[in-house]
């Protein structure tokens, strides 16, 4: 009996050193980070937090976001192309950040290939691209803006926070497809922007719907159109700009989790099975679609791969026919 005890007692103290350190080894498993490539506050930055919360506890390990701003997003994507393809390093970025400096910058100013330098690992969020007009105009619809536009052509500008991005290149657009060519006025971000078209200094932007959509209440803004194929999830009252009859679908915007290229395959898929999950529960949808108008759309690293390639085809005689240059 006394060496049945003192097996059993040496089961259990090897059994309880067993799970310590397994328990242990699952504490000590390194953080992972998501690079954003702009401060703290914005919708990017909002996405990142809150998948960041919610992958730790599917993931069973601590997730950061770390904020590198600077270069429209440029300086967080060479920072994740420097980056040890451990499975450690993400970054969350709209396609603004990766689509249009692939186009506009010579690959010996930009210094990284999207296509050869990132693995794409899921899309997490869609949101849609908006037509907003002043309530001083008078205008209720894009018919109307059009009309304004003409018989106001040097009032007849639009706002957009920065060039170089799909806002601008959809405004010039739709300058094109009305008649009404539209010069564009560049801010330094929405906030400024949204502020001149709260006090009527700027007729009209193009911008990201969310961050106008609150504005829009208090009546002296109006949201007048959308730009896409169809009607947003998140904006279904709201008309889009090609039924309206001005035949511009830019698509809407949207953003996307990469990891640097050679990740072992094991861990981008541990991370997009991770991110498909999350992106499903009912409060991260009911999060990003009330507190950011942003639509939870996952989407596998197959399809980013070809919806990036898709849109690196669409935007660049865009841009080309523009003549526009960035600075560099």
């Amino acid at each position: 009996m006394a060496l049945i005890h003192t097996l059993r007692s040496a089961c259990g103290a090897l059994a309880l050193g067993l799970a310590f350190a397994c328990g242990a080894q699952a504490q000590e498993k390194p953080p992972i980070k998501f690079l954003v490539g702009f401060p703290p506050g914005g919708s990017t930055d909002t996405v990142a937090r809150v998948l960041a919360e919610k992958l730790q506890g599917v993931l069973g390990q601590t997730v950061i976001v770390d904020n590198r701003p600077g270069a429209g997003g440029r300086l967080a994507t060479g920072v994740l192309k420097n980056s040890t393809p451990d499975g450690l390093t993400y970054m969350v970025a709209p396609n603004a950040t990766t689509i249009f400096p692939t186009l506009l910058y010579p690959p010996a100013a930009l210094r990284y290939d999207l296509l050869t330098d990132l693995a794409p690992v899921a899309v997490v969020i869609s949101y849609p691209l908006a037509l907003v007009v002043s309530s001083q105009t008078g205008v209720t619809d894009v018919k109307g803006f059009v009309e304004w536009a003409k018989a106001h052509p040097k009032e007849a500008v639009f706002g957009t926070a920065g060039l170089g991005g799909q806002t601008h290149f959809t405004g010039l657009q739709f300058g094109k497809a009305t008649g009404v060519p539209m010069n564009v006025v560049p801010y330094k971000g929405n906030g400024p922007l949204i502020t001149d078209l709260l006090g009527g200094q700027l007729a009209s932007a193009v911008m990201t719907a969310g961050d106008i959509v609150p504005h829009a209440k208090g009546g002296k803004v109006r949201v007048i159109g959308v730009f896409g194929a169809a009607r947003s999830p998140l904006l279904p009252g709201v008309p889009t700009v090609a039924e309206q009859g001005v035949p511009v679908d830019s698509g809407e915007a949207w953003a996307g989790i990469w990891a640097p290229a050679r990740t072992p395959k094991a861990e981008l898929d541990r991370m997009q099975a991770a991110l498909a999950k999350v992106l499903a529960m009912p409060e991260v949808r009911a999060t990003l679609q009330t507190r950011a108008t942003l639509n939870p759309d996952f989407r596998p690293a197959a399809e980013l791969d070809r919806l990036q390639r898709k849109e690196l085809a669409y935007w660049g005689p865009v841009i080309k026919a523009s003549g526009f240059t960035p600075e560099q």
